[in-house]
């Protein structure tokens, strides 16, 4: 019994000083959690909100293009009734 001490006292020892850290790291409060859980929470949300605002932006100028090209398409098609129309 003495021997197995002696060869494996160090080893775990060792053993210990590699994992026991880990242990302890890992252990966070349920308050640290719920904290984390809020951070988590607020950045999606700002996330989000970037997001809406570019693509109401983009759809903005889409649809102003869209109106501008439409505006221009009809206002081709009444000066070809006009030219058509005209008694020259």
């Amino acid at each position: 019994m003495q021997t197995f001490k002696k060869a494996f006292g160090p080893f775990m020892l060792f053993l210990l000083v590699l994992v026991g850290p880990s242990f302890l790291a890992a252990q966070d409060s349920p308050k640290q959690d719920m904290k984390d859980a809020g951070h988590e929470t607020k950045q999606a949300a700002v996330d989000t909100g970037k997001a809406t605002k570019k693509v109401a932006k983009k759809t903005g100028r889409a649809v102003k293009k869209g109106s501008h090209k439409a505006a221009e398409k009809t206002e081709q098609g009444a000066q070809k009734v006009k030219d058509k129309t005209d008694p020259n």
